[in-house]
């Protein structure tokens, strides 16, 4: 049976018309019906100014309720979306609107004052985001059509209602959207999504979230811009109905707390970073005391201080929500042993742009400690190892979730798909009970003296553990590997630490965590930065800009 996703926007609309759909945390708020009004003007501005299916519409500025609905209006016109990170510099997005072949360009007031539209000359037109106002036009259609919209609008459509509604039905293998995405390891690529991978992606999230309906509330943290945000947090949401508040700030851990409190979603989207800085800010101080360390090792008081710290964590997230979902990047060990160990209802997915994104989750009560979950329905994962089970290898997928490949870099897509299978880049082991096991990067692993495998990230969780240690990076230094280390300044001025002696304690602290691993990955050097590392805009280290 064939499925369109702009239908299941079509009948969400139609049954949700007077419910709350998108909010900016603190400000306005759309119904589905101001939604749905808004979509059908833009709708006809398209058409009257000759925009066809398959067009372009290059989408660039911070989470906001018009962002979502610029990105609905191109979708369900049958147009293909280029969502862009707004944290892209200004001439990369010059270069990625150019590349995509964009003819229409919504972009946020910040980054406009930034932008050159001479360097895009491809472009037919641009509006801000933050109240869709035309700024540019390079044809006088443009600007005719957009004042006389209003009347337009009354013309086709005397008395509004549900019964307007009509959407372009996509077909599975069309080109829905490009994702330019950021990545940890180089320079973007345009990640070519069909309608097929975002339908399997949310038809996943109804699945495994059926308590999520058209009363629920979710808090948008995460950019939707990235295809772990766009999915689970906006477009799901969408399909059923749900009430979705966007935090239009930097997302602070303090701001969503915050934020959480006063909504009260009924699901949690994260990355680890929000996770590991509530652990290292508001947890460690407390179970770290002396006493409360010997309290923890008494059987029986254990417990009860153990459910008095669920009991508080919980309700700093809202109290109102089944689990957390933790994708984008590996989960701290320490931090994930704790979280398990108060019975925290936290689960760790896997996923990637090029999968739209899911390929593996388990439910929390149901997941195995360190492992991001088993391949999700109808979705085939194998590792290209001798012993799959012991012996990591490269992680291939095949299923409706994978991409098409790279925009007009048929290079790229020849070496990520190859004999049906897409090769992830990620390196790891599946278990004989299904569950998926992430070991590093292919593209990180560091190649030990006698032809061992070492997998930084396993020796960087080990390190950020450390007192005053922020975020590390472990890299190759030419035959010997070299802790770079972000310290944790706060911490450090709160201990009344002089900087100068930082690097000193930061080694001695470095001999302790050598002990405990093999000789292959033990540090030799340890360099101190004076600002946090460059990140992606889902907060993975920019790892290729420290390679040496």
């Amino acid at each position: 049976m064939k499925k369109s996703l702009n239908k299941y926007f079509e009948r969400s609309f139609k049954k949700n018309w007077d419910r709350p759909a998108l909010s900016d945390y603190q400000g306005g708020t759309y119904t589905y019906a101001d939604l749905a009004r808004k979509i059908a003007k833009l709708h006809i501005l398209f058409e009257t100014c000759n925009i066809a299916k398959g067009d372009k519409i290059a989408l660039c500025s911070r989470n906001q309720a018009n962002w979502a609905v610029s990105y609905l209006a191109g979708v369900t016109y049958g147009a293909v979306v280029v969502p862009l990170l707004h944290e892209f510099k200004p001439s990369n997005v010059h270069h990625l609107v150019n590349h995509s072949d964009s003819k229409i360009l919504f972009v946020g007031d910040t980054m406009l004052e930034n932008l050159s539209i001479a360097d895009m000359p491809e472009l037919e037109a641009v509006f801000t985001v933050n109240n869709l106002n035309l700024v540019y036009a390079r044809e006088e259609l443009y600007n005719t059509a957009f004042n006389d919209l209003d009347r337009l609008f009354q013309e086709k459509y005397p008395n509004f209602g549900p019964d307007d509604i009509k959407y372009y039905e996509d077909q599975p293998e069309e080109l829905a959207l490009i994702s330019y995405t950021s990545g940890s390891t180089g320079f973007s690529k345009g990640v070519m999504i069909p309608y097929r991978a975002l339908e399997y992606n949310v038809t996943f999230a109804t699945a495994v979230e059926p308590q999520m309906d058209n009363q629920s509330n979710v808090v948008s943290m995460l950019p939707t811009a990235h295809m772990y945000g766009m999915i689970f947090e906006f477009l799901f949401e969408m399909t059923i109905g749900a009430h979705v508040h966007f935090l239009t700030r930097l997302p602070s851990p303090n701001v969503i707390l915050k934020a959480m409190a006063e909504v009260k979603p009924d699901i949690i989207i994260t990355v680890p970073m929000i996770l590991e800085k509530i652990y290292k800010s508001k947890l460690l101080p407390f179970i770290s005391k002396s006493r409360m360390k010997l309290f923890l090792s008494l059987p029986g008081i254990d417990q009860m201080i153990l459910s008095k710290i669920k009991k508080s964590l919980v309700e700093s997230f809202g109290g109102n929500f089944k689990e957390v979902i933790v994708g984008g990047a590996a989960l701290n060990r320490e931090v994930e042993a704790f979280l398990r160990r108060i019975n925290f209802p936290y689960t760790v997915g896997y996923g990637m742009t090029e999968c739209a994104p899911i390929i593996g989750y388990e439910a929390w009560d149901k997941t195995k400690l360190y492992s991001c979950g088993k391949p999700t329905q109808n979705i085939k994962v194998k590792i290209n190892s001798k012993d799959p089970r012991n012996l990591p290898g490269e992680i291939l997928v095949q299923g409706d979730n994978v991409f098409l490949g790279y925009y007009k870099n048929p290079e790229a897509t020849a070496q990520a798909l190859q004999n049906g299978w897409l090769r992830t880049g990620d390196m790891g082991v599946i278990d004989s009970d299904g569950f998926i096991f992430i070991k590093g990067r292919s593209k990180t692993m560091i190649l030990g003296p006698s032809g061992q495998n070492i997998y930084p990230e396993e020796i960087e969780s080990s390190i950020n553990n450390l007192p005053y240690v922020s975020e590390s990076l472990v890299i190759d230094d030419h035959g010997t590997l070299t802790a770079l280390i972000y310290p944790d300044f706060d911490s450090v001025d709160a201990d009344g630490i002089d900087h100068a002696s930082l690097p000193h304690i930061l080694e001695s602290e470095i001999e302790i965590t050598n002990l405990e691993m093999p000789n292959y990955c033990r540090i030799s050097k340890v360099e101190v930065f004076p600002e946090e590392f460059e990140k992606t805009p889902k907060k993975s280290i920019k790892r290729y800009l420290y390679q040496r």
